[in-house]
């Protein structure tokens, strides 16, 4: 049996090796066996290409050799760590182009890296405040991209405008052309150039989605806003790098992102070149900036103020407020006044409003054309220099208490709103002589929507003032559904202000 066994293994091992010897043989025969070597396809699929995708490819290949070894790298040595975390906690949603920021401890100083535009072949540099504005002495570092390292000195910074001038020593440097950021448009082509996430010498494409964007980066009111908005990838260390046009010229600087990341979203935000320049240019030549200020604060015109003002159309910038002993005071502007236009020029938003007026010095004259209870005028403002003690309109926070159950109250549904009368003693904290406080605000009514909060005072209602609630109630009685009303408010922090509510 042991034998029988042993015989039919064996013949099966002969079947299996004369099988695959069989499998081997059909294999070789259809030539299924290891290659040496694989030839690859090279031809493009396309051969005619479109002229215009290979232009637009030989203009962005050209626009970076040209304009990459203008744009360097800075390394910042920060002695107070702190500051370049405030300014990114003032508005959570915005970010600076700052780079990978890096903590030694309290003791320590943290470093962080950002990008500049050579602007002289004498080594001026521009790149934003927010990069070198608070490095320590001797804490800025300059790499070009041949290599070359540089020590740079700090010529001068500009917060409002998040522009910074620094000055490497050196005569044979590439310098950018500026353009000019005037006649850009919404659409077409730019590529960004900075050092992102620590990545030199990068160059990304996208096109200007926006002009004139007005994003509170800082959450200074003095800041001047109007960026060009772009999807050219720009990250974290973009800072101070080029935004430049199809011709090579920097229209822009980088400064901010709008993010929920920290990182790219789709939405970049660049100082137009020609502010940029004009800063810089008086940074190189004093050191600072001394900028003229019509003290006054401002808003854009919405449609329901538009109507209760009496304007035809939403248009030009309300005056919410006025510094004490300011230019606009002094020339005769008014709390809720208008502004159309400014030597010549319409504005439609504070913004642009701010920048024209941020080009002028102390002492030079605006012409305003103001729209003042259904009438235009004119007003000429000669600007001052910006007062420290003048700059807030706020006062201390007043200590409101208590509402006294004796005063008279009143409700007006319609708006979502309660008013009561004020006691001296309220209105003293105020420092008013007259008004009724708000008492309540319906969350989600019109008046919440419109901005109006529980502790205002309303000083004026249709442009009538208001001393007690009977005198508010008297105002409000003959509105119709569909009527805007323009309040007077004063805040709890005493700024006045202008809301515009709709019955």
């Amino acid at each position: 049996m042991k034998n029988k066994s042993i015989f039919a293994g064996a013949i099966l091992l002969v079947f299996a090796i004369s099988f695959g010897a069989i499998l081997i043989a059909a294999f070789n025969k259809g030539n299924l066996k290891a290659r040496t070597d694989i030839e690859f396809k090279t031809t493009a699929p396309i051969t005619n290409l479109n002229p215009s995708i290979t232009g637009l490819n030989e203009a962005f290949v050209e626009i970076s050799k040209a304009v990459t070894p203008t744009v360097v790298y800075i390394e910042v040595t920060n002695q107070n760590k702190n500051n370049n975390k405030d300014q990114k906690d003032q508005n959570k949603n915005f970010e600076f182009f700052f780079g990978p920021d890096f903590d030694f401890g309290d003791q320590m100083p943290s470093q962080g890296s950002g990008s500049g535009v050579i602007i002289s072949k004498d080594g001026y540099i521009i790149t934003n405040n927010h990069v070198v504005g608070n490095a320590s002495e001797d804490g800025i570092k300059v790499i070009l991209t041949d290599k070359r390292e540089f020590s740079a000195k700090l010529i001068g910074t500009d917060p409002n405008t998040d522009i910074a001038v620094i000055k490497i020593e050196s005569n044979d440097l590439p310098f950018a052309t500026v353009g000019n950021s005037d006649n850009v448009q919404v659409g077409q082509w730019v590529l960004a150039v900075g050092n992102p996430l620590g990545l030199n010498n990068t160059v990304t494409s996208g096109i200007v989605s926006a002009l004139g964007r007005n994003v509170q980066v800082t959450g200074d009111a003095y800041s001047i806003n109007n960026f060009i908005q772009t999807d050219a990838a720009i990250n974290p260390g973009n800072s101070g790098g080029a935004l430049v046009d199809v011709s090579g010229s920097v229209i822009g600087i980088n400064s901010a992102i709008k993010s929920n990341t920290g990182y790219f979203q789709g939405y970049g935000f660049a100082i137009p070149i020609n502010m940029a320049r004009n800063v810089a240019q008086e940074l190189i030549k004093n050191g600072k900036i001394t900028r003229g200020y019509i003290g006054v604060q401002i808003k854009d015109v919405d449609s329901k103020e538009a109507k209760g003002l009496g304007l035809d159309k939403a248009k030009g910038v309300l005056i919410q407020g006025l510094v004490p002993g300011g230019a606009g005071e002094e020339a005769g502007l008014q709390i809720g006044d208008v502004i159309l236009k400014v030597d010549g020029m319409e504005v439609n938003a504070s913004n642009q409003l701010q920048a024209i007026i941020g080009e002028k010095r102390p002492g030079e004259q605006a012409n305003l054309e103001v729209f003042r209870d259904g009438k235009i005028i004119e007003k000429v403002v000669t600007l001052k220099p910006r007062s420290e003690q003048n700059e807030n309109l706020a006062g201390s926070n007043p200590n409101k208490g208590e509402m006294n159950n004796e005063l008279n109250k009143k409700s007006f549904e319609s708006l979502g709103l309660s008013v009561s009368d004020m006691t001296g003693s309220m209105l003293s904290n105020y420092d008013l002589k007259q008004g009724v406080i708000v008492a309540d605000v319906k969350m989600n009514s019109e008046s919440f929507k419109r901005g109006l909060r529980k502790g205002f005072v309303i000083l004026q209602a249709d442009k009538k003032d208001v001393n007690n609630v009977e005198q508010l109630n008297s105002i409000l009685d003959g509105k119709n559904k569909g009527d805007v009303i323009i309040f007077k408010v004063m805040t709890p922090e005493k700024e006045v202000r202008i809301i515009a509510i709709e019955f």
